[in-house]
């Protein structure tokens, strides 16, 4: 049988992407008396980052996986998408995977008892992911790799996939053959609790702005921040902390990976002729349900 052909039949079909949704809960209570929380305390959240297991260097195909992001970019800027760039721990991620794939003699895009995309990016990375996706291959070398993904509908659309502008890549030898692996994400960008709440404002007041209401002046209190990290402890919008502030505030909680957009709902509780000032919460954490990460944001209208 020719090369190519056997290639083709060794190459996975199938791809794995996975994408952050952020959920979303509106508390419109309206103030019913006195009702400010004590501070919460601050538990630790998931570690952001994890030693995955020690791999020779020499295992590696560091030259490949040059030469694999090459290929990809410059399809990339044949189709009009930005370039990838990449990433060290999404790298370390791909590696470790495509030696569990030369260990198993398969391809697949989960064994048994490993994580799954996701955690295993976010075990490696720091990036703030809104987009993951992931594509593996069995080759000879990085162009016919590369030729061989390209000719795959679903590994293609991964690899144009103009969302993406980040990526990690294992490439590991068992003698003729190279097992590869390509971890793809969309970055946001990394912002501090801070300029998340600077952004928050602005698009509470430009939503007033557009219905015609006066802008709001926004406040600090001493405990939204502990409200807002509360839920991110405890994986879930709704907890003790924030349903004690609900009885004095109009309240929305709500995760977010985009500061700036304020979620649906929020457009019925900022349109209110009684309000006068706003305070926001946020606290970034990586949990069972964001395990690449979310902002856990409270906005409380007063």
């Amino acid at each position: 049988m020719h090369r190519a052909a056997r290639l083709l039949l060794a190459f996975l079909l199938g791809t794995g992407a996975a994408t952050v949704q952020p959920s979303t809960r509106l508390m419109a209570v309206p103030a019913e008396g006195p009702g400010i929380a004590p501070p919460a305390q601050q538990g630790l959240l998931k570690p952001t980052a994890a030693k995955a297991p020690d791999i020779p260097f020499s295992n590696y195909e560091f030259q490949t996986e040059e030469q694999l992001l090459a290929l990809a970019n410059q399809s990339r800027r044949k189709a009009g998408a930005p370039p990838l760039k990449l990433d060290a721990g999404l790298s370390q991620a791909a590696r470790t995977h495509a030696m569990a794939m030369l260990e198993a003699r398969q391809l697949s895009h989960q064994f048994h008892g490993e994580p799954s995309l996701p955690l295993r990016l976010a075990a490696t990375t720091h990036l703030r992911l809104e987009q993951e996706g992931e594509n593996v291959a069995l080759d000879y070398d990085a162009q016919h790799g590369h030729e061989h993904l390209m000719l795959s509908p679903p590994h293609r659309a991964n690899l144009l996939n103009p969302a993406y502008n980040v990526v990690g890549l294992g490439v590991v030898r068992s003698g003729d053959r190279l097992y590869i692996v390509q971890d793809f994400g969309h970055a946001l960008p990394n912002y501090s609790s801070d300029e998340v709440k600077v952004r928050i404002a602005a698009a509470v007041n430009q939503r007033r702005h557009q219905i015609g209401q006066p802008e709001l002046q926004r406040r600090d209190l001493l405990n939204e921040d502990d409200a807002a990290c509360s839920m991110a402890q405890a994986d879930k919008l709704g907890t003790s902390t924030v349903r004690r502030l609900a009885g004095r505030f109009t309240m929305l909680t709500y995760t977010s990976l985009r500061p700036e957009t304020l979620p649906s709902g929020a457009a019925h509780a900022l349109a209110s002729h009684n309000l006068n000032t706003f305070s926001v919460g946020a606290c970034y954490g990586r949990t069972d349900s964001y395990p690449t990460g979310v902002y856990w944001i409270v906005l409380l209208l007063d």
